[in-house]
């Protein structure tokens, strides 16, 4: 006889039903085969799916996160998505989410029953220089870059392009087979190839991803937190801000995300990116 495993499907990063970007939530995931993870995610072609696991720490919950085609340590609208759905039954006001890249607290605002509003905590990016990524800016359409290429790596790998506004962003065809190739392994990892334009504390968004099976995002929490560090770094907008980034309106899926980071150009002491949530189904798989 088939077993039964349900899940959720949000939308993160929105507060408008079927916009932002979706997430199928396997509340518990415990009797799932391994070998099943990845073709269910497959299967939903969401930008990431997530199964929950009893917290093998002090957390309340631990995550696998998949893409259609790999396992992420870390990404953030999973982890947002997973303390919206989880966070009504426990009725918690933190929730302390274990992934490959650490445990994220998600603070969680609520609107009398509802939850309206979450902050993660997320893992401080590594920084270092990525002058290989030039090798990217033909496939993006681009000449260059005013700003250095870095990498910052929170968990997943983010490669920020600066454009000059939000028209050119708006503007991009990239190359998609081109970036797959350049990103499958050589001459680079698979990472994100994240367009930004903006001034001051609001930034339009644009991000590539086809080597984890993500030809397009429509909303990329592991990004906007790297974001504000980069954006702190080279003196565009202030550190300790509240951003208010754009990003999905190309896919028909509009999502808002809020970052910001606090510290220095020489050493980040935290990062948070905040955003809205909505459960917008649910189902079953009978495997």
């Amino acid at each position: 006889m088939a077993r039964r495993f349900r899940y959720a499907i949000v939308d993160v990063f929105t507060d408008v039903p079927l916009a932002g970007n979706q997430l199928a939530v396997f509340t518990d995931a415990r009797d799932l085969p391994v070998e099943l993870l990845q073709p269910l995610a497959r299967e939903l072609g969401f930008s990431e799916t997530v199964f929950c696991y009893p917290p093998a720490g002090d957390g309340h919950v631990r995550l696998r996160i998949f893409t259609p085609a790999a396992e992420l340590p870390f990404a953030g609208h999973p982890v947002l998505g997973t303390a919206f759905v989880l966070g009504g039954p426990l009725q918690l006001v933190e929730l302390r989410i274990e992934t490959g890249g650490g445990v994220v607290p998600v603070s969680l605002e609520r609107e009398g029953a509802r939850i309206a509003f979450g902050w993660m905590s997320q893992p401080l990016p590594s920084v270092r220089p990525c002058p290989e990524a030039a090798a990217l800016l033909p496939a993006l359409g681009l000449a260059g870059s005013p700003l250095p290429l870095e990498l910052y790596d929170n968990g997943t790998l983010n490669v920020y392009f600066q454009l000059p506004d939000e028209g050119a962003i708006a503007a991009l065809e990239p190359d998609l087979a081109e970036l797959r190739r350049l990103t499958s392994g050589k001459p680079l990892p698979a990472l994100h190839a994240v367009c930004a334009a903006g001034e001051g504390t609001r930034w339009k968004v644009r991000m590539f991803a086809p080597a984890d099976g993500v030809p397009e995002d429509p909303a990329t929490g592991s990004a906007a937190g790297p974001l504000a560090c980069w954006l702190g770094r080279h003196g565009l907008a202030p550190f300790g801000a509240e951003l208010v980034i754009s990003q999905g309106a190309e896919l028909g899926r509009p999502s808002t995300l809020y970052a910001r980071a606090v510290g220095t150009a020489e050493r980040i002491e935290r990062v948070d990116v905040g955003g809205s949530a909505l459960i917008v189904a649910r189902g079953e798989f009978l495997l």
